[in-house]
């Protein structure tokens, strides 16, 4: 499947190795990896520099199981 809209900093995001483990679901990948990555609270962090914990998801919660 083809995505034309990926966000940049996909292959280096701890969310993809995540998903690809099988600990992540699949719709964080859809809805922004994949989807609407401008309103990811990762993104918008990495963009600016800012730190933030590999398992801090998209919308700012922290998984507590993905470590």
């Amino acid at each position: 499947m083809k995505h034309n809209n990926i966000c940049k900093w996909y292959e280096a995001c701890p969310l993809k190795s995540f998903y690809e483990q099988g600990k992540l679901d699949k719709r964080w990948i859809k809805d922004y990896c994949f989807g609407n990555y401008l309103k990811c609270v990762r993104y918008i962090m990495e963009e600016n520099g800012s730190y933030h914990p590999d398992n801090m998801m998209p919308d700012r919660t922290i998984d507590k199981t993905l470590l």
